[in-house]
């Protein structure tokens, strides 16, 4: 055996320390959907108005995507436990405050709170994961772990949520990880190791962290809001604003002696294909998994609460796919592994888009479990790729960039699944407006009519007026939607696993070039 490999390997500490670190990565998991199901909540107890209860829902997320970067690069400097420490402890102070706000106004400012504390503990863990596993497969194995907690945290929230609804106030959503937290701040100290870059020179550049901020948020609302409020002159002036501000701010990076953003890591072809591939398959993920969501409510009429656990089955398979990853590589280059990945869940996605697109709502149907059949493929494909990618980019990066690095995955990741959820929703939204372009909507009121062709929201919301006929056909065009961004998917993903192979094909099992 290679006694600088036995060197390397970690001990008993290491993988109890990785425990600890897949605790509070669950907990920002759960808490990105954990309010999807407290809607109604929020207005009846709070007296929030629809933007009040969209802001609280949706600015978590926002911050933790702009703050990324800069936490990822200040972990670096001032020390990666130090800075999850801080974050953990103010996330604990926010999630308690946001909790018992007694006002919206209130409940969106701390709800931004832990977005902010989120994304100090997101880089942190994995950059930690980089500093404790310093065996390539080992690695792979922890990062493994890391992503599954992400994912489990994810599709864990409406369930969660649903449970403390049932017999607790909206705020208890949010007290869910508390116990989390508060071993990992005990604990923490004791099996997490320290590690700062020595390199560092100087501070760091408050206007690099103004811009990457602002460019990140900008762009990131107008792709959000361009899913729910189509291409309005509002949602592409932000995106626009936001591509702009990004390119100032990669220009001053190349002038600066210690930028906040280390662009020199691109230059790696591994780094920058396993970010690319990070970007394009969190799109898929993104994109299916809101509008298998709205099938299951709208199309299947499941309430919230068994829409997501009809959810399970993919998140299962997710969970499948991200853990074999490890085991895989061993036998496998990592662009074989994830090309044969992308093959998977090219086959579940073709069958998801043959079975959706016959509006399938018998739920006791052959065809209804071969559309969860083909959606758990689909994800079951996905996990390879995401964990693998992940890998890739911190393993590529120096050690004392790690924390830089894992805050570039994550903000590839947070793009990927807010760009697929815009996109392949604007592709199911024009073609259902296509399909019900032709409905026969005689004797129907105007406004209900031009609702019902406008979206499935709104021939729900008129479905007393209009009739079931007319509800029936909505339903089918939004099958027929949901079925071609499959299908299109399924062809993207054909060409991802092509660029998989040949992007990554110098890369082996053990990270080497």
């Amino acid at each position: 055996m290679n006694p600088q490999a036995t060197e390397d390997r970690a001990g008993a500490r290491a993988w109890l320390g990785l425990a600890v670190l897949a605790l509070p990565t669950l907990l920002v998991g759960i808490n990105t959907t954990v309010l999807f199901l407290a809607q109604p909540e929020l207005s009846a107890e709070l007296g929030a108005n629809e933007a009040q209860r969209l802001w609280i829902t949706d600015i978590y997320g926002f911050l933790i995507a702009g703050f990324l970067i800069t936490m990822g690069t200040l972990g670096d400097r001032i020390g990666r436990r130090r800075l999850l420490l801080i974050g953990a402890a103010t996330f604990s102070l926010a999630s308690v405050l946001a909790a018992f706000s007694p006002a919206p106004e209130l409940a969106i400012v701390t709800r931004g709170l832990m977005g902010v504390a989120g994304a100090t503990i997101m880089p942190s863990t994995l950059s930690l994961i980089r500093s404790m596993f310093h065996d390539p497969r080992q690695r792979t194995s922890a990062i493994a772990v890391w992503a599954t907690s992400l994912s489990v945290g994810i599709a864990l929230g409406p369930l969660l949520s649903g449970a403390m609804l049932q017999f607790f106030w909206w705020g208890s959503t949010l007290l869910i990880g508390l116990p989390f937290l508060i071993l990992l701040l005990v604990v923490g100290p004791i099996l997490l190791p320290e590690y700062r870059d020595p390199t560092v020179r100087g501070s760091i550049d408050l206007l690099s962290v103004v811009l990457s901020l602002v460019s990140v948020l900008a762009v990131i609302y107008g792709i959000k809001h361009a899913a729910t409020d189509g291409l309005t002159l509002s949602t592409v002036a932000s995106a626009v604003a936001g591509v702009v501000i990004g390119v100032i701010f990669l220009r001053r990076q190349h002038r600066l002696d210690d930028p906040l953003l280390d662009l020199t890591m691109f230059r790696d072809r591994a780094f920058s294909a396993a970010l690319s591939l990070i970007v394009l398959v969190l799109f898929v993920f993104g994109g299916i998994q809101f509008l298998f969501s709205i099938y299951l409510q709208q199309v299947v009429g499941f309430s919230p609460m068994w829409s997501g656990i009809w959810m399970a089955p993919s998140a299962a398979g997710l969970l499948v796919g991200s853990l074999v990853a490890p085991s895989l590589v061993r036998w496998a280059r990592p662009g074989v592994v994830a090309a044969g990945g992308l093959v998977l869940s090219v086959v579940g996605l073709g069958l998801m888009s043959q079975v959706a697109a016959a509006g399938e709502t018998d739920t006791s149907s052959p065809s209804f479990l071969l559309l969860q059949l083909g959606v758990t493929l689909a994800f079951l494909g996905m996990g390879p790729s995401m964990v693998l990618g992940a890998d890739l980019v911190v393993g590529s990066a120096p050690q004392e960039k790690a924390g830089s690095a894992s805050a570039m995955e994550e903000t590839a990741a947070e793009f990927g699944v807010a760009t697929g959820i815009a996109v392949l929703g604007s592709v199911g939204a024009v073609l259902y407006r296509g399909w019900m372009s032709g409905a026969d909507v005689e004797g129907a009121p105007e406004e209900a009519s031009r609702r019902a062709v406008e979206s499935l929201d709104g021939a729900l919301a008129e479905a007393d007026v209009i009739g079931p006929e007319l509800v029936h056909r909505a339903q089918e065009a939004f099958a027929q939607g949901f079925a071609w961004a499959g299908i299109g998917s399924a062809f993207l993903f054909v060409l991802v696993a092509v660029g998989a192979v040949l992007f990554l094909r110098n890369v082996s099992s053990d990270g080497g070039h």
